[in-house]
Formats: structure tokens, C-alpha cells, sequence
């Protein structure tokens, strides 16, 4: 990764964490990944050689800057979605600051709506981290567009385990793909296709 790169989300991070801790509405906080979580998603997408990316919660662009990087260096592209309309701004600024305006597109957009509207097995790596209530209801198009092989992981497996529950257990009973859970960051649940 570029040193510059690597300057922006140090202080992206920064001011994430400072931005959170002085708000208790959640909704209004950027809830940005953990470092080591954003880390791991860069080190799989480049494992796997993951060209087709697709992000569910933007939020200020920091785990999109993480994603956007590991995709550039294969010559792969990001769609990274979220609903909010200051934070797709600030991702807008962060993205053109870290130089990835040619890998990352950035849509205002609902991620129930970006999954219809996608191409069956058309994205090779999945990154959820949006409204935990609504997962269970998008899981029969997220199994669709993901490809084989293909991996989702989602954010707050283990933070937000009882409201990951429902959606965790969808994923377990489908025969289709292989489920783990990571200790890492918040706990990412990390669902295979092969």
C-alpha cells in the first residue's frame, strides 16, 4: 500500500474512533471497521485475487479505501453502497484522496435495491456491513450474486451476536456455502461459496 494511503487511513481511523466516542446515537456514529478487520479483507481479497468487489455500508469510505487498494493492485473494481447522504460525501472526498476514483464506485443507494439489481454470480467478494435487521431478508440475493468461489464476510458477528442470529443461522442451514467465525475486530462472520 502507498504511504500516503496508509497516512489517510491513520487519520481516517482517528478520527473515527473520536468522532464515535463522543456520540451515543449510534446512527449518527461512522461505526468505521477495526483496523485489524479492514487488514484481514485487504490480505483475502488479494489471496483470492478478488476482482469484483461489493461493499454494504459505505459510511466515510474507510474500509472502501481498505478494499479499493487490494482491488487496484489486481486490476479489480469496487461498488461499495450506503443510504446516507453526508457520510457518501465524505466517502466521495476520502476516496478521491487516496487516488481511487478509477477502482472505486460510490453509489446513494439502498443495498436491498444494489443486490437486485446485480448480475447472478457477479461479485467475487462481498463486505455486509450495514443494518444488521434487514440481513435476513437480503441472504437469497447476496447467495445469488456472490460467485463460485466466491467470499461475504460480515461485520459484528460476535459484538452484535444476538442480532446477527437470525441471519447466522440462515446461512448455516444453506448447503451452498461454508460458515466460520472469526475472532477478529468485532467478530466477522466469513461465508465461502465453492
Amino acid at each position: 500500500m502507498r504511504e500516503a494511503r496508509r497516512e489517510l487511513l491513520a487519520e481516517l481511523e482517528a478520527h473515527g474512533r473520536e468522532h464515535d466516542a463522543a456520540l451515543e446515537d449510534r446512527r449518527e456514529r461512522l461505526r468505521n471497521v477495526e483496523p485489524e478487520t479492514a487488514a484481514m479483507m485487504s490480505v483475502l481479497v488479494r489471496a483470492l485475487r478478488a476482482e469484483r468487489l461489493l461493499e454494504l455500508g459505505t459510511s466515510n469510505g474507510y474500509s472502501t479505501v481498505w478494499l479499493g487498494d487490494a482491488a487496484e493492485a489486481q486490476g479489480g473494481r469496487v461498488l461499495s453502497v450506503d443510504v446516507d447522504e453526508g457520510r457518501m460525501a465524505q466517502a466521495r472526498e476520502n476516496i478521491a484522496r487516496a487516488g481511487l476514483d478509477a477502482t472505486v464506485e460510490l453509489r446513494l443507494e439502498d443495498a436491498g435495491a444494489t443486490l437486485a439489481g446485480l448480475a447472478g454470480a457477479s461479485c467475487d467478494f462481498v463486505f455486509l456491513d450495514a443494518e444488521r435487521p434487514a440481513y435476513p431478508c437480503y441472504w437469497p440475493e447476496l447467495v445469488r450474486v456472490l460467485a463460485a468461489p466466491g467470499l461475504l464476510l460480515v461485520d459484528n458477528a460476535i459484538s452484535h451476536a444476538e442480532e446477527m442470529s437470525a441471519f447466522r443461522a440462515v446461512a448455516e442451514d444453506d448447503a451452498r456455502v461454508e460458515v466460520a467465525l472469526l475472532a477478529v475486530g468485532a467478530g466477522v462472520l466469513a461465508i465461502a461459496r465453492a
